[in-house]
């Protein structure tokens, strides 16, 4: 029989998922056991909880974090995350997984929620590494989910449901006591209060990516490298290759079947987009490889016609070399010049500074929201306003943003806006551009070519309206496609969710890091994302991250494509740890113990 003292007896397994109410919980639970055909009902198989840092010096949890870095409420140090075990894609059985209603796409069978088994006594730091994914189901569970269906198929039926080709729905039980927002002695009936965003569970999250059941150097794989690259979900890989297998080919001109399900596909992400970036339109959403690109496409351009000699154009010291060197030749070929807000030491912005540089000549801002080097985030609204007023114009490099925060470019009152997909958990090669449609259409194109052309004769050429004027020959179609995909598997686990997270994460690794002898934390400004880079005392940048990779543990080691940012610290590297959701307190912990080994070993791999 359950209890509520046998469910409280893992306090770490109730916190991580937020259960409303014990007595309720284990109430319901038992009178789903009861119902199962033959099953005697029994206690729920026990959570294992990571133990605590133990490595850590007993004076980590009161070490004061940097200045403007919040403190967590109390002072014991943030719970450890249970250490999630490599897994096979959990594909439709995961509450994250989600395709879309528009693409009409049902996953493929073959991805199915995996069943694990622990070793005795629990997965502990040592033995977690070992834990090996099972495929059978646990006892009763076709019984439970036979259950579970007759029970929705009786009452009201919960949100987020696929479809398949046909239209017919493909539905995922959802019950109202599995959504730690919900009070379920407030709800109707099984499943009312159900909506998209399920309870946040870092397990079910991580085996939505097949990746991070990778080992490296026999360990297993801990991806620290997010601010180069995010890895992707199930969802993204399925979608592609469904792309390739049934809906494959140029879209726009052709009247066939395949055409219409490419072109509809291709759209649909584009309208994914602009909802997710809050644009008026999709028609202000252009395709392009990435930011980089698009930075290029506004410098070249908007910038060739508007920008003359003697004329402004400001950027900060914080900026990646993607928001320099476009402008620098801009400045260069036009006569112009580039000016540099300034950033005080904790990598924050100066606006004073930034407002004694604004004047009638400037004609554009070009700032990143969130830095790559440091996490700053920047005040990017209140840049923009201040732009305007001086009758300037500002795009924002929203790169290292769109996957930690909401983001809305009317609220901003951004120009243009800019970002790449695979740092959003989608493909790489593809990103968008977003810009006001006024702006847009009185720019020229960039590129020349078949798509963007309204009619040509060999006397003259006249082009579409945006975005279709900057998007010159045959797109990269399933690449949009998947990140689309990968904007539906964020909003089903929700923005607020992950930044919520993330900055655990972040307060975590600070207050672990700052236990490392001779370690430096670069960049420790009040407002961060979940970035954190570093330099140890003695050793190379690059020394370190072969350290870490030897014990199977990805960071960036270098700097950054940022470097004047970098210099501003007296380095020409840094260590850039940089975390996503899928990242747990557990995998910081092993990097932790890595700085500690190597900050005992005088001489060992330094300079």
């Amino acid at each position: 029989m359950i209890t509520p003292t046998t469910i409280g007896e893992h306090p770490e397994a109730a916190a991580a998922s937020s259960l409303p109410d014990l007595t309720a919980l284990s109430e319901l639970a038992n009178q789903f056991f009861r119902a199962l055909p033959g099953a005697a009902p029994g206690a729920l198989p026990a959570v294992p909880a990571e133990p605590s840092s133990e490595f850590l010096p007993a004076a980590a949890a009161a070490t004061a974090p940097p200045e403007g870095i919040a403190a967590p409420p109390s002072s014991a140090a943030i719970p450890s995350v249970p250490f999630a075990p490599p897994s096979m894609p959990s594909g439709p059985g995961s509450p994250y997984y989600f395709i879309g209603e528009a693409s009409g796409y049902r996953p493929s069978e073959l991805s199915r929620a995996q069943a694990w088994e622990f070793p005795a006594g629990g997965a502990t730091r040592a033995s977690s590494e070992h834990i090996e994914a099972r495929s059978h189901e646990l006892p009763g569970q076709a019984q439970l989910a036979t259950l579970a269906e007759s029970i929705l198929t009786s009452g009201p039926q919960p949100t987020g449901t696929s479809r398949t080709p046909s239209g017919a729905a493909d539905r995922t039980p959802g019950f109202y006591f599995l959504d730690p927002r919900v009070d379920p002695r407030g709800a109707s009936g099984l499943g009312a209060a159900f909506d998209s965003h399920p309870a946040f569970d870092v397990h079910a999250i991580r085996r939505d990516f097949p990746i991070l059941a990778e080992h490296v150097n026999g360990r297993p794989l801990v991806w620290f490298d997010n601010a180069a690259t995010t890895q992707k979900p199930q969802s993204v890989l399925d979608r592609l290759a469904h792309f390739y297998a049934h809906e494959n080919s140029n879209i726009h001109r052709a009247a066939h079947e395949l055409a219409a399900r490419a072109t509809d596909a291709y759209e649909a992400a584009r309208n994914k987009i602009a909802r997710f970036l809050g644009a008026r339109s999709s028609e202000e959403i252009v395709y392009v490889r990435g930011a980089t690109e698009a930075i290029n496409l506004v410098a070249q351009s908007w910038g060739r016609v508007n920008v003359r000699a003697g004329d402004e154009i400001i950027v900060s010291h914080l900026e990646h070399h993607a928001n320099i060197v476009p402008w620098q030749t801009l400045a260069k070929e036009t006569g112009a010049r580039l000016r540099v807000i300034p950033i005080d030491d904790s990598g924050q912005i100066l606006l004073e500074d930034y407002t004694r540089l604004l004047n009638e000549r400037t004609r554009i801002v070009a700032v990143s929201q969130v830095s790559n080097a440091l996490g700053t985030i920047t005040p990017v609204t209140e840049i923009t306003e201040l732009a305007h007023r001086a009758g300037a114009l500002v795009l924002i490099d929203g790169a290292q943003a769109v996957s930690h925060m909401r983001v809305n470019v009317q609220s901003i009152g951004a120009d243009f806006y800019v970002f790449s997909g695979h740092k959003l958990f989608g493909p790489t090669g593809i990103g968008a551009l977003f810009g006001r449609s006024e702006l847009l259409n009185a720019m020229p194109p960039w590129q020349g070519g078949g798509n963007m052309i309204e009619d040509v004769t060999f006397e003259r050429s006249t082009f579409q309206k945006a975005p279709a004027r900057f998007e010159a020959g045959t797109g990269n179609i399933a690449d949009a496609v998947g990140l689309g995909a990968a904007i539906d598997y964020i909003e089903r686990i929700g923005l607020e969710n992950i930044g919520r997270y993330e900055h655990q994460l972040l307060e975590y690794a600070v207050r672990g890091l700052q236990t490392v002898p001779g370690l430096r934390l670069i960049g420790t400004a009040r407002d961060k994302a979940s970035v954190q880079s570093f330099v140890l005392e003695g050793y190379r940048p690059e020394d370190v991250g072969t350290a870490l990779n030897r014990e199977g543990i990805a960071v960036r080691a270098g700097h950054h494509c940022a470097q004047p940012a970098v210099r501003r610290y007296g380095v020409e590297a840094t260590v850039r740890p940089s975390f996503a959701f899928y990242n747990t307190c557990a995998e910081i912990d092993r990097m932790i113990r890595v700085l500690h080994q190597l900050a005992a070993q005088p001489g060992t791999g330094r300079r």
